[in-house]
């Protein structure tokens, strides 16, 4: 089955700020107990059917804090795989193999690479987003837009990932990510296919490279 959403999109800069972003969408006034309860609710369904969707490709544009903007193709499979390769002149690929989340260089002949589970990336490509074990930071509910911010400070701090959602087809439309330094890094996705099937390829991570790299020069 295929779906396809039409959007305009955000994106990550830094590689740090990428990896280890927070979140950027704290601004949402307090709800009444009930209230949020009936709206977490109703957002556990958006995130069930997002979870439900295992493999997604398409493209994005991503903008960074600084208001640099790229743009490529994505692909996320789950639980944990993703792998963005952005359109030249760009020299970046980010790649997680569902352990590691790795941001090359090509020009510089660089790795980062970070553990999949210390990054907000995690809670995205998780096999189920569960909203009722003290992740959800906040909760919006718009006319044409559900916005979803997540966290855990006891593994990410104060960095968070906001998950932007079509409250009627329940398809995903962006994500953000803020660092600790409140620097956004947005991702807008669209003609987006799911449920294609991949080669193992597309996400494994070049380890032989990663560690082999020189530093310092």
């Amino acid at each position: 089955m295929t779906h396809k959403t039409d959007a305009r999109m955000p994106v990550l800069a830094s590689r740090r700020q990428f990896v280890l972003g927070t979140a950027a969408f704290m601004a949402c006034a307090a709800l009444p107990l009930p209230a949020f309860a009936a709206t977490t609710e109703a957002a556990q369904q958006i995130a069930d059917h997002f979870s439900g969707v295992k493999t997604m490709t398409g493209e994005f544009v991503q903008f960074g804090p600084r208001g640099e903007q790229t743009g490529g193709k994505f692909f996320i499979e789950r639980p944990g795989k993703l792998r963005f390769n952005y359109e030249k002149p760009s020299p970046m690929r980010v790649i997680s193999d569902g352990k590691n989340v790795v941001i090359g260089n090509s020009k510089l002949k660089t790795w980062d690479i970070y553990p999949l589970s210390k990054t907000p990336l995690s809670l995205l490509l998780a096999d189920r987003i569960d909203l009722g074990n003290k992740l959800v930071r906040d909760v919006k509910q718009e006319a044409d837009l559900t916005t979803i911010v997540l966290g855990d400070r006891t593994i990410f701090g104060d960095s968070t990932i906001t998950l932007m959602f079509d409250p009627k087809s329940f398809e995903l439309r962006q994500w953000t990510i803020t660092d600790v330094q409140k620097k956004d890094t947005s991702v807008m996705i669209f003609n987006v296919q799911s449920g294609v099937q991949f080669d193992p390829s597309v996400f494994e991570i070049p380890y032989a490279e990663v560690h082999g790299q020189k530093r310092g020069g």
